[in-house]
């Protein structure tokens, strides 16, 4: 009989540890209104395990709350996606280079879009990088104690919400930002190895979209213009303004559609051609 103390060491398959797809470098995670360091930290970490590391942060409370000593502790060694930190003082501005932004809530907004499970979106959005290797995503989570605001919902292409057990369905940030960065690796893991080649190497298998701060721009021209033609009263907007918002984002307009558009509305501006 042996006297040797023979030690188990479970081994896990190689393939469930694989290598970061290159699409991952082209999505944002974007937290609006964050108060506390250790969420920024603590997201940081959720969001490297998954190979996402374009952190951007929308009015935190501290401006340096990516520096604080509880937001590296946090992190957990996550110190690069900390280092790489982009602030904005808007949500605007901080989704602007995205063709598809993607609002996490746990309630459905008014005019804003239907919402979809986390690993419908991720796909959708590997789909939408897949189509053209100029595109960006991003997905936005809210402030730890309000969530996301009606006009932040709205702002966003699509909605998802974490299913969860009714009698108790709270995540704090970093839970939820776990949960999307790991649907979002599943999802890109998902695509095949040569499409995900091809992108990076700059092949376009579908159209180019516009970003968001094109169809920003197209909105507020399409609001001066319906002023002008007196369709809209700024008085009495109504809920015109939001529906064409969603319409806007649901259509995923091409560049050349943004154009078109804002040829048209120059026109109505002016009157009609001379």
């Amino acid at each position: 009989m042996s006297s040797r103390t023979e030690t188990f060491e479970p081994t896990v398959p190689r393939s469930l540890h694989a290598g970061d797809p290159g699409a991952l470098g082209r999505v944002a995670f974007v937290l609006v209104g964050t108060s506390h360091p250790g969420n920024v930290g603590a997201a940081a970490r959720a969001m490297r395990t998954m190979g996402v590391t374009d952190l951007r942060l929308v009015a935190p409370r501290f401006d340096d709350v990516a520096e604080r000593p509880e937001a590296r502790a946090f992190a957990s060694g996550a110190t690069d996606v900390l280092d790489g930190v982009r602030r904005f003082a808007t949500l605007a501005e901080a989704i602007g280079d995205a063709v598809l932004s993607v609002a996490v809530s746990a309630e459905p907004r008014e005019f804003g879009p239907e919402p979809a499970p986390p690993e419908a979106c991720a796909a959708d959005a590997m789909a939408v990088l897949a189509a053209d290797p100029a595109h960006r995503v991003a997905f936005v989570f809210g402030a730890e104690r309000t969530g996301l605001s009606i006009e932040e919902v709205q702002a966003c292409g699509r909605l998802t919400s974490i299913p969860a057990s009714p009698s108790y369905s709270s995540l704090n940030l970093a839970q939820a930002v776990q949960v999307l960065a790991y649907c979002v690796r599943r999802a890109a893991l998902a695509v095949p190895a040569s499409a995900d080649a091809a992108a990076s190497a700059g092949a376009r298998p579908g159209p180019r979209l516009a970003d968001q701060q094109a169809v920003a721009g197209l909105l507020e021209h399409a609001e001066r213009a319906l002023r002008t033609i007196g369709f809209l009263d700024p008085r009495h907007p109504k809920k015109l303004l939001p529906r064409l918002r969603r319409l806007l984002l649901r259509a995923r307009l091409r560049p050349e559609e943004v154009d078109l558009l804002r040829g048209v509305l120059k026109l109505m501006e002016r009157g009609g051609p001379r």
